[in-house]
């Protein structure tokens, strides 16, 4: 299952059921999980921990030192989940010991052609970067959330789950949970409905969520307004205190 011109340096751990394709290249430090896929002309550098079931495509270069020029080659980590796809060229760092030396990854996502995960960003679970998406570092994205093509989120923002980015934006805000936002700089563009109900979220949440959305957005309220406002649904409805709660540890601010 490992081509014969595929270099395994001394030190790495390849799991169960692995596939190695030619000229990919597997550093020491690397633990490569059971059934992972990694096509030709792959380079995976460590310290990195990758779970079972991650298929690399070709010219991915995955766990390499970060492009920070405070950098100093500390023997920093990257820890990917399962089940994710990494397309052609994607590029994923490892992180740097100003933030917790730690580029985290969760399971089941989808990192298309030529997207790009920086140093110390936390990416959860279900999240699509579609071609050429990019996240500078220290970025945090919650679980379902979609980045479209081409676009751009700057250092330290944060995403919040369920929402979606449209193609070509730059975001420069911490963008809500559930919200959708385009442009640049991004604003908000209502929420992400279409995706909530694919999601499973019942029709009475989704009313809740925009209801919230109009509140913060709609109302001419400033955001601390906006929370007491919608400090009484916070109770009944979990997905409002998340929206809610994501606003108030915002540091960067939100897209307004």
């Amino acid at each position: 299952m490992i081509h014969p011109s595929a270099v395994i340096e001394p030190g790495a751990v390849i799991g169960n059921n692995v596939r190695i394709g030619p000229f990919s290249y597997i550093g020491a430090g690397v633990t490569l999980g059971d059934d992972c896929i990694v096509e030709s002309h792959v380079v995976i550098k460590g310290p990195s921990t990758i779970g079972r079931g991650n298929h690399f495509f070709q010219f991915a270069s995955i766990g390499e030192a970060c492009q920070d020029k405070k950098y100093k080659n500390e023997p920093t980590e990257l820890h990917i989940g399962d089940f994710n796809i990494f397309r052609e060229g994607c590029t994923v760092h490892r992180g740097t010991i100003q933030d917790k030396g730690l580029t985290l990854i969760g399971s089941h996502n989808l990192f298309m052609n030529y997207t790009h995960v920086a140093h110390d960003c936390v990416i959860g679970n279900n999240v699509i970067f579609a071609n050429g998406a990019s996240t500078a570092g220290h970025c945090h994205v919650g679980d379902w959330v979609i980045i479209g093509g081409m676009s751009g989120v700057h250092q330290f923002c944060q995403i919040g789950s369920h929402s979606f980015i449209g193609g070509g934006s730059i975001v420069v805000k911490d963008v809500p949970p559930f919200v959708m936002a385009h442009g640049s700089h991004a604003v908000p563009n209502g929420i992400n409905s279409e995706g909530l109900k694919r999601r499973g979220f019942s029709a009475e949440a989704i009313l809740e969520i925009r209801r919230a959305y109009k509140v913060l957005y709609r109302q001419g309220l400033t955001v601390n307004e906006a929370l007491t406002e919608l400090a009484d649904k916070t109770e009944q409805w979990p997905e409002i205190k998340l929206f809610t709660s994501f606003i108030q540890n915002s540091t960067r601010g939100i897209v307004r």
